[in-house]
């Protein structure tokens, strides 16, 4: 998708042209320093965009004892993804993103922390999800979010959990309560500096009463 100004972060193919020099992006996160690759044409690539800064701080990182599948949903560079596969270093790591200069990007910064990382179509259709760790893409309009999450949320495992970080401003509380329609158990976890920090799990699951 093209928006008026050139590539957006959700472009499959971003233009040469916007990639730039590479850069260095450093953040703290679980109790880790980390410093990732990234470049122009992906999401955020100048800093830790704070609201991934805000789901990495408030929602509850998985442990040492999590071995299941994980899934990081529009990873962009990575900084989920890494984060995941190092805080729970037997866990399987999934990373995917339709933009292919994140996933190159993605792909050396988790190649050390055997994140597995492709494009949507890459996850077999058998794999299911412990956790899935999202900074949904809004700006692509609410049909496309919502095809987005009504296709990968379905993949949680019974008693899995996702994890969701949205801006206010960009519809956070609405997408609560869509979430809320499509039979979701929905609890807003956290909020700090305009950002929900949403915690979802299916009916049966454990959040249920």
């Amino acid at each position: 998708m093209r928006g008026v100004t050139g590539d957006h972060y959700f472009t499959a193919e971003p233009d040469a042209a916007t990639a730039g020099a590479e850069r260095t992006v450093e953040f703290a996160a679980g109790g880790h320093e980390f410093r990732l690759r990234a470049s122009g044409g992906v999401f955020s690539a100048g800093r830790l965009d704070p609201g991934t800064a805000v789901l990495l701080r408030k929602a509850d990182l998985p442990d040492r004892t999590e071995s299941g599948a994980l899934l990081d949903l529009g990873c962009g560079y990575g900084p989920i993804a890494c984060v995941l596969a190092t805080v729970a270093p037997s866990a399987t790591v999934y990373a995917i993103d339709v933009n292919a200069r994140a996933r190159a990007l993605a792909a050396a910064n988790g190649a050390p922390l055997g994140v597995r990382v492709s494009d949507p179509e890459g996850v077999d259709d058998s794999v299911g999800f412990a956790q899935i760790w999202t900074n949904p893409p809004f700006r692509v309009g609410k049909t496309e979010l919502h095809a987005l999450l009504g296709r990968w949320l379905p993949r949680l495992a019974p008693d899995g959990v996702a994890w969701l970080v949205a801006g206010r401003h960009l519809g956070g509380d609405s997408l609560h309560r869509w979430l809320e329609d499509e039979g979701w158990q929905v609890t807003r976890h956290a909020s700090q500096k305009g950002f929900r920090v949403l915690r979802v799990s299916s009916p049966g699951g454990i959040d249920a009463t």
